[in-house]
């Protein structure tokens, strides 16, 4: 699936964008889909909002809940300051996670590709479990900033081994809040990890090695349908997004059953709802 070219510049960069990996009606079905489930979400059931700027209020019993299961979480400023909704509730929603993949039907069609699990074997990943999907809406005026930070901080494995699958559902511009990446930034030490002892969340700090600035970071603007591979050591960052239109996206973070899964992750699966790949 992938080019000899295409795997030294991910050897090299800890990075790919395939243009135009999934087609308009696939895109189409999934952003249908999550609007569904928008839709069928009551905000009397939680107000959880999630951010990355202090990751301890992740904590509370909603996202712990939502490792194995299908939740929304709102924008940071999507209430006003009478507690009440600034805009509509389909303009407020940050996210939909975190097992769309296993227990919808769209989400499943649209991981569950042949072509997917190709380029995740010519990455490394001969035995791929997908344990995490997210559906991110970067709402237009609210999207929230996504800090710099590494995913194998979440999924964490010895030897490290997850790798994100970033789908543009929508264009992705600077504008309107596209990822930077640190070119090469892999090969610098894991900072922290996010560990869950039962419903208690630490961070914990393992290395002082700086964030990337202006001068390393670059941006990854993409096409709607276009696929971003990344190591999970590459640091990377969104900015909020102030525009007039929204940056929807899809993610799934995906270890190898070759590595070691930490017991200390905060999402684990049994034999109720097993892990799975791309097959």
């Amino acid at each position: 699936m992938l080019t000899q070219e295409q795997r030294d510049r991910y050897q090299r960069d800890g990075y790919i964008v395939i243009p135009g990996f999934k087609d308009l009606d696939q895109i189409a079905a999934l952003r249908r889909r999550a609007g569904e489930i928008v839709d069928a979400f009551d905000p009397g059931e939680s107000r959880s909002i999630f951010t990355t700027q202090n990751q301890m209020s992740a904590s509370d019993a909603w996202f712990l809940g939502s490792d194995n299961t299908v939740r929304c979480f709102f924008e940071e400023e999507a209430f006003g300051p009478d507690g009440q909704l600034r805009q509509a509730k389909a303009l407020s929603i940050n996210k939909i996670g975190h097992a769309m993949h296993d227990l919808d039907p769209v989400f499943e069609a649209f991981t569950r590709d042949a072509s997917l699990a190709a380029v995740a074997r010519d990455l490394g990943l001969e035995q791929p479990q997908v344990w995490q999907s997210m559906y991110i809406f970067k709402q237009p005026g609210i999207g929230g900033e996504v800090r710099w930070h590494q995913d194998a901080t979440f999924f964490d494995s010895t030897p490290i081994s997850v790798t994100t699958f970033w789908f543009a559902l929508e264009d992705a511009t600077i504008e309107n809040g596209c990822l930077w990446v640190e070119p090469g930034g892999h090969r610098t030490p894991l900072r922290e990890r996010f560990l869950r002892d039962g419903d208690r969340i630490t961070m914990e700090k393992l290395d002082a090695t700086p964030w990337p600035d202006d001068s390393t970071a670059v941006p990854l603007e993409a096409k709607a349908g276009d696929l971003v591979c990344f190591h999970g050591l590459l640091p990377h960052y969104s900015a909020p997004n102030r525009s007039t239109v929204s940056r929807h996206a899809f993610t799934l973070h995906v270890t190898d059953a070759r590595t070691a899964y930490s017991a200390r992750n905060w999402i684990q699966r049994d034999a109720t709802l097993p892990v799975r790949g791309f097959d």
